[in-house]
């Protein structure tokens, strides 16, 4: 029975890997279909029905480029670096609630922190291994700017915390049956919406990959398999952050609903590209510490308060 157990969570878990990196494909087709009309442009519209084939085209074309490695560049970690930052960004989906259970546990956010805080590295290890000043600055701006909203991601998720005192992601549907917590906590949902594109490095924060002065930040050595993976890494962690937002305050059970839910969300981490402009790094990094900090640790008492309050009033 064991073994049996252990071979259902192995193909539920290959299964679900495998449906994250087609999503991830279709999720950049979509990118440039709606950058394309925001930009009145065409997208990729032109390769088969409705450019269905052009995200798998483009996996095949990149992956066939030639492999560069530079001489000066600490090879092993240089190497690893991008497949670790991938294996990272996919091991994140196991702690996902599923109706199946499959690696369902109750410490899931938890292991969310624990998991998304560990991509810090793989960044700053990939941009020093290559040895170049571009990749170097960028990795320590990418660094800066991840740690940063970290901190303020971990505040804001423990007022959620806070209402459902518990630590198991299934919980958030269960408390959002009846209310959804964007209508009890707006200004909370906005912040953690703000900083999960900066925890992405989105547009308009993408400053690890600000083109105008750093070529291409952390990445720019990477050509071919390695900028694949740290490109699939990096739209793994987009889809999942929007998989957060949903679960977090649009909850509901995991039915047809949820994945338009999730897509919508995904939209607006594109509409938001396709729109503003990039901000100034000193502004974010004021925005980081002078202001989503106190207002996210007001937050903080005033929930932890109130749950005190109730449970007094219950005694």
């Amino acid at each position: 029975m064991m073994l049996l157990d252990l071979f259902l969570i192995f193909c539920s878990t290959l299964i679900l890997v495998i449906c994250v990196l087609v999503s991830i494909a279709f999720l950049t087709l979509l990118e440039r279909k709606v950058l394309g009309y925001i930009q009145i442009r065409k997208g990729p519209n032109k390769v088969g029905f409705l450019g269905l084939i052009q995200p798998f085209s483009d996996a095949i074309k990149l992956l066939s480029k030639e492999q560069i490695y530079p001489v000066m560049s600490n090879f092993n970690l240089y190497y690893f670096c991008p497949i670790m930052n991938l294996f990272l960004a996919l091991i994140l989906w196991s702690c996902i609630p599923f109706i199946s259970v499959n690696l369902n546990f109750n410490l899931s956010i938890l292991f969310f922190l624990s998991v998304s805080s560990l991509s810090v590295y793989t960044i700053m290890l990939a941009g020093w291994s290559s040895n170049s000043n571009y990749s170097l600055l960028g990795s320590l701006r990418s660094v800066a700017q991840t740690i940063s909203y970290e901190v303020s991601l971990a505040l804001i998720l423990m007022s959620y915390l806070f209402l459902i005192l518990s630590l198991n992601m299934i919980d958030f549907m269960k408390y959002q049956e009846n209310i959804w917590f964007f209508y009890l906590m707006l200004p909370l949902c906005f912040m953690w919406f703000v900083s999960s594109l900066a925890e992405t490095n989105r547009t308009p924060f993408d400053f690890a990959e600000g083109e105008s002065e750093l070529v291409s930040g952390f990445n720019v050595e990477y050509s071919s398999g390695g900028f694949v993976l740290i490109f699939l890494a990096e739209y793994g962690n987009i889809l999942f952050m929007s998989l957060m937002c949903t679960l977090l305050f649009m909850g509901s059970n995991l039915n047809f609903i949820f994945f338009i839910k999730l897509s919508f969300m995904s939209f607006i981490w594109i509409w938001v590209r396709g729109t503003l402009p990039r901000y100034r790094y000193d502004k974010l990094m004021y925005l980081a510490w002078k202001s989503y900090l106190p207002i996210s640790l007001n937050y903080l008492l005033f929930f932890c308060s109130m749950k005190m309050f109730i449970f007094v009033l219950l005694i």
